[in-house]
């Protein structure tokens, strides 16, 4: 797996756990489904079927790829809205390119982030660049759709390039697995991203037998994704493969073990681990719109609909097809 790699036994080191840190359990782990985005790129919906009361302040995750792309097949998404959220793609392999009528925008690589404010509305599109369509390849990464409260819903839209040698590298306490911080704060260790909801988002690798042992913000949720590998998690060592979500319950202290025997794809557990401190407040969500009450859903249809999220701009982005391919 790509994205951002580093000598661990050089980065600052994780604190051990205290007697008193109450290690958070299981409540439970489900197996994404499968299904297609956009123009028809597979996705996994990595959140799907689990209670808002256990992802507040997310809302979705969709796991993009891991694919191995044929020529002229990457797909991405066309010109589309949103408004009333943050949406956060992180991309571990492939690029990517986006532009909103904002005027955010640009292309990420393996390691990078996009992430974007839509708040009172914009419209934006996602698609591969016409190299990766031309030649084919690699394509793997997340998008996180990250809730705003009722105070923000309608801020100015914003965009944030994270580029991945910004983002915060930290070690295990034992010096042996990698902790990407993109947003949010770990161990008094802040990573790049700017967040309206507070959160905390981080990629770990964690090496075959080994353990990861992380503090963790007793006000946040805590949610653990495997994007590849396998191992255990929470307080009772509870099984995790890859394409599973663990929702873990209360404490301040979060564990994952790798298998001592990786499995023939990787000698590594890798994770997807987030947390946030709950909204607490109604929403309702239709499409690319995520509002506290069905009016202002209406309204935020009505709104795209009389053009007041934005035009797309006449010398636009636009979803780059081989001649012969539909």
């Amino acid at each position: 797996m790509a994205a951002v790699s580093a000598d661990t036994l050089t980065l600052p080191r994780i604190t051990h756990a205290s007697p008193q840190d109450v290690q958070r359990p299981v409540l439970g782990v489900v197996s994404a489904p499968s299904g297609l985005e956009g123009e028809g790129f597979p996705v996994r919906r990595t959140m799907a079927g689990i209670r808002h009361e256990h992802l507040d302040p997310f809302i979705m995750m969709d796991h993009m790829g891991e694919v191995d792309y044929g020529v002229g097949e990457p797909r991405g998404t066309d010109w589309h809205p949103h408004r009333g959220f943050e949406t956060v793609t992180y991309l571990i392999e492939g690029s990517f390119i986006h532009q909103d009528t904002h005027g955010g925008g640009g292309v990420i690589t393996e390691g990078a982030t996009q992430w974007m404010t839509a708040g009172s509305g914009l419209l934006h599109i996602e698609t591969p660049p016409e190299s990766l369509v031309r030649s084919g390849g690699l394509f793997h990464g997340l998008q996180l759709w990250v809730n705003l409260p009722a105070a923000d819903k309608f801020a100015a839209p914003r965009y944030q390039g994270i580029e991945r040698d910004q983002l915060t590298l930290l070690a295990s306490a034992d010096g042996a697995s990698l902790v990407r911080v993109i947003a949010g704060e770990l161990d008094g260790h802040g990573g790049p991203g700017s967040t309206y909801t507070p959160i905390t988002y981080l990629h770990a690798s964690v090496t075959a037998g080994g353990v990861l042992d992380l503090p963790w913000n007793p006000g946040f949720n805590a949610l653990i994704y495997a994007l590849q590998g396998s191992g255990t998690v929470g307080a009772e060592g509870a099984a995790i493969r890859e394409g599973q979500l663990a929702v873990l319950g209360a404490g301040d202290r979060i564990t994952a073990r790798a298998e001592a025997r990786p499995d023939s794809r990787s000698s590594t557990l890798e994770l997807v681990i987030l947390g946030g401190r709950p909204i607490r407040e109604p929403m309702t969500h239709y499409g690319p719109f995520v509002m506290n009450t069905r009016d202002e859903l209406a309204q935020a249809i009505e709104d795209f609909q009389r053009g007041r999220l934005g035009v797309v701009p006449p010398d636009a982005i636009r979803p780059f097809r081989l001649p012969h391919t539909s």
